[in-house]
């Protein structure tokens, strides 16, 4: 059942017409297999505000949101409204481009061999039976669009070209566009759905769009918000719903609601996530030197590392601290400076990711699905990549062995569905995640280096990514963590460096390591 906690958040008395909501949603239900992905859900979003949409994987987010774009049917006795009027189910592409609905999900839809214009004008193409089309004037129209929002595109540029936050912004703008024409043509409200859209961005990245959010608004559409991310939901919506297995746990305005109880909320249980600390541990010899490093941001780094030590790399953006990982595995080119590890001393400018992983080196990247996974193969072909040899034979693949091999893995990192066999691409962001780690963790490495190792993962499989990382370490691999998430470093971390412009400026360790110290020394040092 529905909780109701206020109705409305900041600047909601902007131009409201406080009439009927742009969405409402009664009893709606969705099941698979007999099992409830979404159980009698009712909700509202009201004109011209950003309502947020969180919850665990696995909550019913994805499924609510297939619902409203016409991927899935939903089981019989839920209704829809979509600008006061109630619309049939399942819903259609038509109903939704008429209402001025669109959608921009997690990896934005857009083909990166076209142009930035004909990306904008997909939607057109799709719809519209034109059989010539005026180049010149899109591409001054889509200057006019880009300048409006204060978005600097070239309407020529290949997408391939742009920038992590640049595609979402041309994404965001091609979504928001398409519904303000629609609106403007068919006096209708709109509503903007974004489906976590910042995941793979850095915060100063994720500012930017939510500038272009709020201009979006101003303008009179509404959004739909979906993210994991607590502080950037308590940030952007006026108010936000929670989805818990399948059922709405809380509707608010997040004005006047606070973190822990968000986190309550959406884990059922109450989880001190600013008070988390590793327990206390016996680090070991030193196993792991650099010295010198040089190469892009970074400036003459060297450090050593202790066996079974976690250390956490941290600072502003462009501070270079998310540089070294990447320099260390061979990734990115190192000008110059050496890595001793396993015995071995390695010339960082000659260093390839073999010579890494052959020194008992892994490297977990931010990016997991471009960089990181094949999200087209199994979860049984990714997690056994790394041991074909070991798991099965020299010159035979054994499937039954590569079965049982990822089975056990699944099971042991907690990975749902527990079907080995579904595609990687298939699940969400932190059984992805678990995946990635269950992969490279089986390998028993000495030193294991993890980028933004908690990006797009829901605040109830954060413990568990950070139980994994805490066990790895126990058993012997020394941890480097590059993260700009305070509150991640201070849960798993026994030493956080703090960058600023390629070099160290600050050292944390034990009792002193916290969310707001590591925030203090990043600031400080800008």
């Amino acid at each position: 059942m529905e909780t109701a906690i206020g109705s409305r958040g900041p600047g909601d008395e902007n131009n409201r017409a406080a009439t009927s909501p742009i969405l409402r949603i009664e009893n709606l239900s969705k099941s698979f297999g007999g099992v409830h992905a979404l159980d009698r859900v009712n909700l509202a979003v009201e004109c011209g505000e950003v309502h947020g949409l969180i919850g665990q994987n696995g909550s019913g987010k994805s499924t609510l949101i297939k619902i409203l774009s016409g991927f899935h049917d939903p089981d019989p006795g839920g209704r829809v409204w979509i600008d006061g009027q109630e619309i049939g189910l399942p819903v259609t592409p038509a109903f939704l481009r008429d209402h001025g609905v669109s959608f921009v999900h997690q990896h934005l839809g857009l083909v990166a061999s076209m142009t930035v214009l004909e990306n904008l004008l997909v939607f057109d193409l799709a719809v519209d039976d034109r059989w010539r089309i005026n180049w010149r004037g899109e591409t001054q129209r889509a200057r006019a669009l880009f300048d409006r929002h204060n978005i600097r595109l070239d309407p020529l540029t290949p997408v391939s070209r742009l920038t992590p936050v640049e595609r979402a912004q041309l994404a965001i703008v091609r979504a928001f566009d398409w519904v303000r024409r629609t609106r403007r043509a068919d006096g209708v409200s709109g509503l903007l759905v974004l489906d976590e859209p910042t995941p793979f961005l850095p915060a100063n990245d994720v500012e930017i769009l939510f500038r272009l959010i709020r201009e979006i608004i101003f303008d009179g559409t509404s959004v739909i918000f979906v993210s994991h991310d607590i502080d950037e939901v308590l940030e952007i919506t006026n108010r936000a719903t929670v989805l818990r297995d399948g059922r709405v746990a809380g509707t608010f305005r997040t004005a006047s609601m606070n973190k822990r109880t968000i986190v309550h909320m959406i884990v059922g249980e109450h989880v001190d996530l600013e008070a988390m600390r590793p327990p206390p541990k016996l680090l070991g010899e030193e196993v792991v030197t650099i010295r010198n490093m040089r190469g892009g941001t970074v400036q003459a780094f060297s450090a050593t590392f202790l066996r079974a030590e976690v250390v956490g790399l941290t600072g502003l953006i462009g501070a270079g601290y998310d540089e070294i990982l990447y320099m260390i595995y061979g990734a990115a080119a190192a000008v110059s400076g050496t890595l001793h590890l396993g015995g071995r001393t390695l010339e960082l400018a000659d260093l390839t990711p073999s010579d890494a992983l052959a020194a008992g080196c892994i490297l977990i990247p931010a990016d997991r699905q471009e960089s990181g996974a094949v999200t087209t193969l199994s979860v049984t072909d990714n997690v056994n990549l790394p041991v074909l040899g070991r798991v099965s034979r020299a010159w035979a693949l054994v499937s039954s062995a590569l079965a049982e091999n990822a089975a056990m893995l699944a099971d042991r990192f907690d990975v749902r569905p527990r079907d080995p066999r579904v595609l990687l691409g298939a699940l969400s962001g932190g059984n992805q995640q678990k995946v990635l780690l269950a992969k490279w963790f089986q390998t028993s490495p000495r030193l294991v280096l993890l980028d933004e190792p908690t990006q797009g993962v829901d605040v109830g499989a954060r413990a568990q990514v950070f139980s994994a990382i805490g066990k790895v370490a126990e058993e012997g691999a020394t941890v480097l963590c590059a993260s700009s998430d305070y509150e991640q470093l201070a849960a798993i971390c026994d030493r956080v460096l703090v960058f600023s412009r390629g070099v160290i400026v600050s050292e944390l360790s034990g009792d002193r390591i916290s969310k707001s110290a590591i925030a203090e020394a990043c600031y400080r040092s800008a």
